[in-house]
């Protein structure tokens, strides 16, 4: 394989997963399981592997985290924050994805839980993903 002489940016795909139960809108969030951010509340969502598009990444880290399939996907927004991961430098494409009503989430993968909470009970998240909300919400 070919290694760049400089460094270059992971790509990562993040997802905003919403239902309504009754009156009330619901987010589907993992709890990380390890760091960065080990305990917190995220979307689901990591990184892209080297032979798959961004809607297959979306796709399979939805199903790993999750346990939940996706119907459809809409890119949303993608984010390049210079230091949104502190791991290494991240860009991220984020997602809409609207999943079989059906499935019933579960955490898997490197999601200790996939829970859903009502968008007015949000916890505080991890890295950006506050306000990756926020701007999604605000081009609702």
């Amino acid at each position: 394989m070919y290694e760049y002489e400089y460094p270059r940016p992971a790509v990562a795909v993040d997802l905003i997963v919403t239902q309504k139960k009754g009156d009330q809108s619901q987010l589907l969030l993992i709890q990380r399981k390890h760091e960065p951010h080990a305990g917190a509340w995220a979307l689901p969502g990591g990184f892209l592997d080297e032979n798959e598009t961004l809607e297959q990444a979306a796709a399979r880290e939805l199903l790993e985290e999750t346990t939940v399939t996706a119907i459809s996907l809409t890119q949303f927004r993608a984010y390049s924050e210079i230091e949104r991961d502190p791991r290494t430098r991240v860009i991220s494409v984020v997602f809409a994805a609207t999943i079989n009503p059906s499935d019933e989430p579960e955490g898997g993968d490197d999601a200790a839980l996939a829970q859903w909470f009502d968008l007015d009970k949000l916890p505080k998240l991890a890295f950006d993903h506050d306000r990756v909300l926020a701007d999604f919400f605000a081009d609702a």
